[in-house]
């Protein structure tokens, strides 16, 4: 047991009752007449745990990570921990102040000012007129709103709106500060400014709960995370290997037999068809820095000159993040041709990705001419960067669409054999 914990949870459980009625009434007069044809029928009663049985610690000056997918309970969890609701079960001890940013703008009163906004939510959150003033600047130099100071908030840009709401829960002083995706919201260099802040929360000895769905912030960050699954405490422990389990869950690396075929349209396919994809040479992982190379194997019914390839790279929790295409052209003969698509330097976060590929005229989504393309198809895992003395490091790129450099391709015909031992 830590001699300076800031947050104990044992056995925390939260349970919500349903009511089920037997029929859905519209009116009084309905309602009435079922009652009276019906004097002793109650309505049924379901009982939904939304967090159930959940134990861990977190200590002063760490960051811990909370990852799982919609619905897991991570809301739930930090809506117990600051005292919105009432747990059902077990019990919170908290060494400290909690401040929260759950919502964007939670707590901020949109008739307000910037400036008044300020004052009365430092005051929710349990803070002197003095403490507020002292941060005050800070606060306000943070979120760039000064010529704004002095305006309702509702009339504030949705971007004005968040950097001033995280501004406020980051800067006042609070033991404990709990953040659900703030991280995910703003522009590039917003975010940029939230990451160097959290760095600095920690290493000023603040202890912070981290909710996100950026796995790439979540591993900068967090020295332990848990995994929340329908409510349950699936996994505690050092975050890299809660990670790992979470992609893992989600979904299993894909060879060429069990990779799925997802294609962008019903009628695309009929002419030239993609057959089989494998993701450097079939290992379908990369180590950081290492290029990604693509070979896939197209059925075409007709010669065809002039194809460029498109790729896009899928994360498996944020979604398309890269796009590359082929500045030259290959051409396809009748039967099967294997074409490799090499992209020299894919700066990928260390995860789990799927590859979405094209093949025609057009672009990945021009569908006037492209022949085939899939939306997803095989599965692959970038490795944990390591440096010169063997240590495991992490890249931290801006999540967001990142265009390639042109690809290089290269094609040829091959023989139904040849591509039957392939796969």
């Amino acid at each position: 047991m830590s001699s300076d914990p800031a947050l104990r949870v044992e056995g925390l459980g939260k349970a919500y009752t349903i009511k089920h009625q037997h029929n859905d009434h519209v009116t009084l007069a309905q309602v009435a007449l079922d009652r009276a044809a019906h004097p002793l029928r109650r309505n049924e009663r379901e009982q939904i745990w939304a967090l159930q049985d959940v134990t861990f610690e977190l200590d002063q000056g760490e960051v811990l990570g909370v990852i799982g997918r919609n619905g897991a309970g991570k809301s739930t969890l930090l809506k117990l921990l600051t005292r919105i609701t009432q747990p059902t079960a077990g019990r919170i001890d908290l060494w400290g102040r909690v401040g929260s940013l759950l919502e964007v703008g939670t707590g901020f009163h949109p008739e307000l000012t910037g400036r008044e906004n300020v004052y009365l939510n430092g005051s929710i959150l349990g803070m002197t007129r003095k403490e507020i003033d002292r941060q005050f600047d800070a606060i306000v130099d943070f979120a760039g709103v000064e010529r704004f100071l002095d305006t309702p908030v509702k009339r504030y840009s949705s971007g004005m709106y968040v950097r001033l709401a995280f501004a406020v829960a980051a800067h006042l002083e609070t033991e404990i500060l709990l953040l659900d995706e703030v991280l995910a919201v703003g522009d590039v260099e917003f975010q940029d400014r939230c990451f160097k802040k959290v760095g600095a929360l920690a290493s000023s000895g603040r202890a912070v709960i981290l909710v996100s769905h950026n796995l790439g912030a979540i591993r900068q960050f967090a020295t332990q995370s848990i995994l929340l699954d329908r409510g349950e405490l699936v996994q505690i422990g050092p975050t890299l290997e809660v990670v790992d389990r979470y992609t893992a869950d989600e979904r299993p690396i894909a060879s060429v037999d069990t990779a799925p075929m997802t294609r962008m349209d019903s009628t695309w396919g009929v002419g030239a068809r993609i057959t089989t994809v494998t993701v450097n040479d079939g290992a379908h992982h990369l180590a950081a820095g290492e290029p990604l190379r693509v070979r896939f194997t197209v059925d075409s019914a007709a010669p065809h000159h002039r194809q460029r390839v498109s790729l896009q790279i899928n994360s498996l929790t944020a979604g398309p993040i890269a796009h590359a295409f082929s500045g030259e052209t290959v051409s396809l003969t009748t039967g099967l041709n294997q074409i490799e698509a090499t992209v020299a330097d894919p700066r990928l976060t260390a995860g789990r990705y799927t590859v979405g590929l094209a093949i025609g005229a057009g672009d990945f989504y021009g569908r006037m001419d492209n022949l085939d393309g899939l939306l997803e198809t095989a599965t692959f895992e970038v490795g944990q960067p390591v440096d010169e003395r063997g240590r495991v490091g992490q890249w931290n790129p801006a999540w967001g669409s990142i265009l390639y450099p042109s690809i290089e391709v290269t094609s040829c015909p091959i023989s139904e054999n040849d591509a039957l031992g392939e796969a």
